[in-house]
């Protein structure tokens, strides 16, 4: 199986790709994907219009030409796209894109998994391997954190992690948030243990990816 998978921004698109051999093999054994970052998530378009424009990179935008082009595209067995809910109720963001789907003939291609609040939600659904990336973090920061909970995911990261916390990366401006959400998806992003990991948002993407390709997990073969 060949699958494209469209994430809201390059440092999404480096966890994914950190992330997808723990989760159903290593590349071309025997499945292949390909991985596509925009820069940010955008909006659906009214009316799902034809004729967004390709160079604005926003990836709800392009979703529907995105969308009605993989349906006629050979080789393409799957669609993943992985979005961060943000402050959006999940149920109702996850009924829109599987509308926006139905539209574009492409139900039975994509597969929609979101992260909530944000994919640093997942980091935190592994803490043990944020404090192997980061022996120094501020882990009593963390304690009072609930799952998945919307309360500014990433900066509560920055919290543990960077000096001078969330405040320090606001005051610094562009490009350090970028580049620091680089740098986690680099050094936890291979730490992370898709088996142990606390997140129910990472659970949806971990099971649905292993759905879609058959993969089994590990405990599956144990039992």
């Amino acid at each position: 199986m060949h699958i494209e998978i469209l994430t809201e921004d390059s440092s999404g698109q480096r966890l994914v790709e950190h992330l997808m051999p723990k989760l159903i093999g290593r590349f071309g054994e025997p499945h292949s994907w390909r991985s596509h970052a925009y820069r940010g998530i955008g909006r659906i378009p009214k009316g799902l219009s034809r004729s967004a424009d390709p160079l604005r990179r926003m990836l709800l935008d392009q979703m529907p030409r995105l969308l009605r082009g993989y349906v006629k595209t050979p080789g393409v067995d799957a669609v993943v796209v992985v979005l961060d809910t943000d402050v959006r109720d999940c149920r109702t963001f996850l009924a829109e894109l599987q509308s926006l789907s139905a539209s574009c003939d492409a139900s039975h291609l994509a597969l929609f998994r979101l992260a909530i609040e944000e994919t640093e939600a997942w980091y935190l659904g592994d803490r043990a391997a944020l404090q192997r990336a980061y022996p120094k973090a501020r882990m009593r920061t963390l304690d009072h954190y609930v799952q998945d909970s919307i309360c500014g995911t990433w900066e509560l990261v920055a919290e543990a992690i960077h000096q001078g916390g969330a405040r320090a990366v606001r005051q610094a401006g562009w490009p350090l948030p970028g580049q620091i959400k680089h740098e986690w998806a680099d050094r936890i992003g291979p730490l992370l243990d898709p088996e142990t990991n606390r997140s129910p948002s990472f659970a949806r993407f971990r099971d649905g990816l292993r759905r879609l390709t058959g993969a089994p997990s590990p405990n599956s073969r144990l039992a």
